[in-house]
């Protein structure tokens, strides 16, 4: 039985995403208020819960285009959104500050968040410039700020981004998991709502079989069972969206849609 069934409350764990809007100091924020902000994401937390997802990772996912180094100012709303939201939470949760290692655990630790996502090893050439990590660093950083206790998913394909060495995914996976004991894998496609490759990810999974592995991206009502087939649970986002869209709002008929199946699966 892995850590899933003890955080989570069960295997095959669907985790969803909570998008919060553009935050104040992100270029796409239009200064109409953090009130509003809070009640979108309330509106979305609410949504995804009654439609029964298993747990929920709040992101800055419209921080866009993202920073490495994230300014005190967007964990700071983060904090604020998630506090407000606390009395609305009935399901574990997570946080991933877009793309900032020891930030995301810090938001962790303030908030009582279960579980980080986030690039936490590796050189990488991306959209975002040259994308470096310091995983001993961030490790220690974890235990400095008593977040011990938080589980930290590595997502070790990041979105628009390659690895610098020319490796193949298994060494990546399995010195991952040899070096940092991770205790999830993410694998994920290209950019947000990009399936994740199911041939990908059943290497990883074959590589390091007692670890948890988790489809990242991409996993819809018509591939969700071929993909949990092999990973050990999904992240999910744009799925929820209203008629599948990126930008758009969590669309809770098609939560419950979704969840019906997953149910389905684990029989």
């Amino acid at each position: 039985m892995s850590w899933l069934k003890e955080v989570i409350g069960t295997e095959k764990a669907i985790i969803a995403m909570c998008h919060l809007d553009p935050l104040p100091g992100d270029p796409n924020y239009d200064g109409s208020g953090m009130e509003k902000v809070i009640e979108n994401a309330r509106k979305d937390l609410l949504a995804l819960q009654n439609g029964g997802v298993d747990a929920v990772m709040f992101s800055n996912e419209f921080s866009l285009p993202y920073l490495t180094d994230v300014e005190t100012v967007t964990v700071a709303c983060m904090a604020r959104i998630i506090g407000e939201l606390m009395p609305d939470i009935r399901i574990p949760y997570g946080v991933n500050v877009l793309w900032d290692a020891e930030k995301s655990l810090d938001l962790a630790a303030a908030t009582g968040a279960k579980f980080v996502r986030e690039i936490f090893t590796g050189v990488y050439a991306s959209d975002f410039g040259l994308w470096n990590t310091n995983v001993g660093k961030t490790i220690r950083h974890r235990k400095r700020v008593d977040a011990g206790n938080v589980k930290v998913l590595f997502n070790i394909l990041p979105e628009a981004a390659k690895y610098l060495a020319d490796r193949d995914i298994e060494s990546v996976a399995k010195s991952t998991v040899f070096n940092n004991r991770p205790d999830a894998l993410c694998v994920s496609g290209l950019t947000a709502g990009t399936m994740t490759d199911t041939s990908l990810l059943k290497r990883v999974k074959d590589t390091v079989p007692d670890t948890v592995v988790l489809a990242n991206t991409g996993v819809r009502l018509e591939n969700v069972e071929a993909q949990l087939s092999i990973a050990d649970g999904a992240v999910i986002g744009t799925t929820f969206k209203k008629d599948g869209i990126f930008e758009n709002h969590v669309d809770e008929a098609r939560v419950a849609a979704f969840m019906a199946k997953v149910r389905e699966i684990r029989g």
